[in-house]
């Protein structure tokens, strides 16, 4: 080779150990990068000059010097796929979590504490239990007559407030359910802005848009949290996303969700615009109706939630069935749909994979079973004593037996939220005397009213057996909402080190070490001064022979 084409193979070193170096300091300088993948060099030989051609396997050939090929990413695709499968059921179970501890906390058991209006619903059903206690032993005592109805005046007041509190928690989460899908409207859009970014950038072949491609997998990661996906890259560098099954991001093309809102409940439902089918008004402004989204909904909420079945992935999801879908009561366990039809596995379909509205159903149960069964005893023990024309013993002065509970709305059912005291009774209990009207103490109303506490014929829910009476209720109620938050904690642990398990493995591959970036750094930089000092080495050369040899 001549000394010129040397200066040449050398040029070529110093060029690929300077981009080298140039790709190991942005290595360095993005370490902290949240999302940033390590680059490696990938270098090459260029191009041989063949000199002669003696036989088919000894060819004279001349080297150009090295070539720097490409910066390629250092990603492993099944770490990238099982991490962000995993990252998903962990935030499912992180959600799930969350919704257990904050149901123990409204009930007043949680290990922090709990809240004061579970505390005090607790007292106040012990203290009712307590009344009735006193009450049977002193039937007529006005004292006892008071407690009684302050007693029961406190049980609803304080059941009401614990009701309460679990609805606002069903709306603050589907205010979080808003700001989610928002997320992922919003991640569509970007992953789409850098699909055409990437495809430009190496429509040439020659440059790498390795930074696009680290936004564009730190946005998988971020979707990958909120429900279950699948994505693909084509040969331009587009990369199609789908999202529970359906094309998120395709393309130039990206489907966004939309939020249907319940015009009774006011809860969102996420669902495909492009599959659901709309109507217009008379202004061309678009209506949504229920029935236009079925089969257009992002979930399936209906499907049994399992590991084997890839069920359990997401927040978004966690956040809908932990919240439900209206706020439940009583008669649901009943298999009565909220339009009051009877409609078989209506409980196990709509109400038992749904947190909130399980808790709801069963608390509502034990409000609506105290409170009517004292109403029964009561309007029982009016009728016998003989009919509105032969006795006014707990009648009120329309000859109507007195009923200590009664509905702030008729026709909207026994529920908690629909129950109040009555204020007369309220104002003055002495109007239930309990004293016949032979003047003998009513003691067996108030034995009835204690074995009404004591009977033991009342279960959670239809998947429960073991029946208890209003006393335990309660405590039983607190105790499944511990053992399924445990049960929780449990998943989520197993889950969160299962995907910090392969986040660590993936960073293995990805993430940057200093050491040996560091080492990388003084490899290159010894190979640019090799290429000098080679470079140096030619140029002597050449300076010798023209100003020795050319006189």
């Amino acid at each position: 080779m001549s000394l010129m084409g040397s200066l040449w193979t050398g040029v070529s070193g110093l060029q690929t150990s300077n981009n080298a170096l140039n790709t190991t300091a942005h290595n360095m300088s993005n370490m902290d990068t949240v999302g940033y993948t390590r680059q490696q060099v990938s270098q090459g030989t260029r191009p041989y000059v063949t000199i002669e051609k003696n036989n088919k396997t000894n060819w004279k050939q001349l080297g150009l010097g090295v070539n720097y090929t490409l910066t390629r990413q250092e990603r492993d695709y099944f770490l990238d796929k099982n991490y962000r499968r995993e990252s998903g059921r962990s935030a499912f179970y992180d959600v799930s979590t969350s919704t257990m501890e904050e149901i123990e906390y409204i009930l007043g058991e949680s290990e922090s504490g709990g809240s004061i209006e579970g505390h005090e619903f607790s007292e106040s059903l012990s203290n009712l239990w307590v009344a009735i206690q006193e009450l049977s032993k002193d039937p007529t005592s006005s004292v006892n007559q008071n407690l009684f109805v302050t007693r029961s005046y406190e049980f609803i007041t304080r059941a009401s407030a614990v009701y309460t509190s679990l609805c606002q928690y069903q709306d603050n989460l589907n205010k979080t359910i808003v700001k989610d899908v928002n997320n992922i409207n919003s991640y569509a859009q970007e992953i789409e802005a850098l699909n055409r970014k990437i495809v430009a950038t190496e429509a040439g072949g020659v440059e790498h848009a390795n930074d696009l491609r680290d936004r564009r997998n730190y946005l998988l990661d971020e979707l990958a949290k909120m429900g279950n996906i699948s994505y693909s890259e084509d040969t331009l560098g587009y990369l199609t996303v789908q999202f529970e099954g359906i094309d998120l991001v395709k393309g130039s093309m990206v489907n966004t969700i939309e939020l249907y809102t319940d015009p009774k409940t006011g809860f969102y439902t996420p669902y495909w615009k492009m599959l659901a089918h709309c109507d217009y008004d008379k202004n061309g402004n678009i209506i949504v109706t229920k029935e236009g989204i079925s089969g257009a909904e992002v979930f399936d909420l209906t499907a049994t939630v399992s590991s084997d079945l890839n069920t359990d992935i997401g927040s978004l999801k966690a956040m809908l069935l932990a919240r439900g879908d209206h706020k439940a009561t009583y008669s649901e366990l009943k298999d009565i749909n909220p339009d009051g039809e009877y409609e078989e596995g209506w409980y196990d379909r709509n109400i038992s994979q749904s947190i909130v509205m399980n808790i709801q159903a069963e608390f509502d149960q034990l409000i609506n079973a105290v409170t009517t069964k004292i109403n029964e005893i009561l309007a029982e023990e009016a009728e016998r004593a003989g009919a509105a024309d032969v006795s006014d013993y707990l009648r009120d002065e329309n000859g109507d037996p007195y009923q200590l509970f009664v509905l702030k709305n008729e026709g909207n059912g026994w529920t908690v939220s629909n129950i109040e005291i009555n204020q007369v009774l309220r104002q003055n209990p002495a109007l239930l005397k309990f004293r016949k009207e032979e003047h003998s103490e009513d003691n067996p109303l108030t034995e009835r009213l204690k074995a009404a506490f004591e009977e033991k014929i009342y279960t959670l829910n239809p998947n429960v057996q073991t029946p208890v009476c209003f006393r335990d209720y309660y405590k039983n109620l607190v105790s499944q909402v511990a053992n399924s938050g445990s049960v929780f904690r449990g998943i989520q642990v197993t889950q969160t080190q299962t995907a910090e398990g392969l986040f660590n493995a993936r960073e293995q591959v990805v993430g940057v070490s200093s050491d040996e970036e560091l080492t990388n750094m003084i490899r290159f930089q010894n190979a640019y001064n090799a290429s000098s000092r080679y470079i140096n080495v030619i140029s002597e050369m050449l300076e010798h022979i023209l100003t020795t040899l050319g006189r």
